[in-house]
């Protein structure tokens, strides 16, 4: 691993830790303002669609494309630790929590789409592996705040919000200093409004697209619920002593690990069989969830959502790898933004989905709908016969 891949990487991790500061803190938050569980998911719906209108922006203005993606980088990282800051305000109230989360969310368009086209203008040869340390990175920072909470337990929420803050400032300079543009950036030229939709033209590009999508329904849903499954099993066995906020952060930091495997596999069978065995095994661990949220066996019940964490995104660097390669090198960077922008979108309905459905007769079982997207993916790689390794 060159010494550039570890800058980018520890960047992306610095950076990402703003994506889900607001979680983190949100049972202090619903305590001050006196809000309503279901808040949560209008929280952290708010990130997405704010990431949503930025990708979308980017994509269509061709942002990545046009001009220098470390310099981009840079500047979305700042101005993200910036606005992230605005959920510390002492004034702040609901309205302006979804603000300030919504504006993170689309200055994180110009993080995490754009991180994974510098890493591609870097390295050609060896992209999924190169994409599993950066997802992997991304991993760790969407889990990171759970960590700073656990560890500031008895300290204000705010020192979440002041240490995530800073990160993304570190993150957005470590990138200017650290790394250049890559030799294989190819500068777009003039501004095309419809350009960043020519990949799904193509067959290969479209089965590695809706692949991502139906792992992205599945995806953002599981890492929201994963404080509710705990907070839910130490209510229904109030004796159980469980660490809620450490144990979001291990449940979900674990993924990192996978997300390395994964593209180390790839390398040997390739990024769409590896895909699809995660997708696969993800799939089954949405099937089989009712035997296991509430079994009278938490070791069982906890080994069960590592297992699910570790297959709920070892794939997704594999589909970003497969959108890459399959995208023309002057529309790369726009082709990955718009696939994110579509798979957020998606991200939203799981999520507003399970939480409109979810109820206390049925909390054991309502998971299981998240494997329509696994599903869903499955059915579109294996259309693909041609495979777009």
């Amino acid at each position: 691993m060159k010494p550039i891949l570890p800058a980018i990487v520890i960047a992306q991790f610095f950076c990402t830790s703003v994506w889900f500061a607001g979680n983190a803190i949100m049972g202090d938050v619903a305590r001050q303002l006196h809000l309503e569980p279901s808040y949560l998911a209008h929280l952290t719906s708010s990130v997405q669609l704010g990431f949503i209108a930025g990708t979308l922006i980017f994509a269509i203005l061709s942002v990545a494309d046009r001009f220098s993606p470390v310099k981009v980088f840079f500047c979305c990282a700042m101005i993200a630790a910036v606005i992230n800051l605005g959920a510390s305000l002492n004034s702040i109230n609901t309205t302006s929590l979804i603000i300030c989360r919504f504006a993170t969310g689309f200055f994180l368009a110009g993080i995490y789409p754009v991180g994974m086209k510098i890493a591609s203008d870097h390295y050609r040869q060896g992209l999924g592996k190169s994409l599993g340390f950066l997802v992997g990175a991304l991993v760790l920072g969407t889990a990171f705040p759970h960590f700073l909470k656990s560890m500031t337990a008895g300290l204000p929420y705010k020192h979440v919000i002041y240490g995530t803050s800073i990160l993304s400032a570190l993150g957005g300079c470590a990138m200017l200093s650290l790394v250049p543009d890559g030799p294989d950036r190819k500068q777009g030229q003039k501004l095309n409004f419809s350009r960043f939709l020519d990949g799904f033209s193509n067959p290969k590009f479209r089965a590695a697209a809706f692949g991502y999508f139906g792992h992205m329904w599945e995806l953002y849903a599981f890492w929201v619920f994963v404080p509710v499954f705990l907070a839910a099993y130490k209510d229904h066995y109030p004796a159980t002593d469980l660490n809620i906020p450490l144990l979001s952060f291990l449940i979900i930091a674990v993924g990192s690990l996978s997300c390395v495997a994964s593209g180390y596999l790839s390398q040997k069978f390739g990024p769409k069989r590896t895909a699809t065995i995660a997708l696969l095994t993800s799939g089954i661990c949405c099937v089989v969830s009712p035997l296991f949220l509430f079994a009278n066996a938490m070791i069982a019940f906890i080994i069960f959502l590592f297992v699910w964490s570790m297959a709920v995104i070892a794939d997704s660097p594999l589909f970003s790898t497969l959108v890459a390669q399959n995208a023309s090198a002057e529309t790369k960077g726009s082709a990955l933004t718009i696939v994110n922008s579509i798979g957020f979108a998606i991200t939203i309905v799981s999520i507003q989905l399970v939480t409109a459905l979810r109820t206390a007769a049925n909390a054991q079982y309502i998971y299981m709908i998240l494997a329509a997207g696994p599903v869903l993916g499955l059915i579109a790689l294996m259309r693909q016969k041609t495979s777009p390794c």
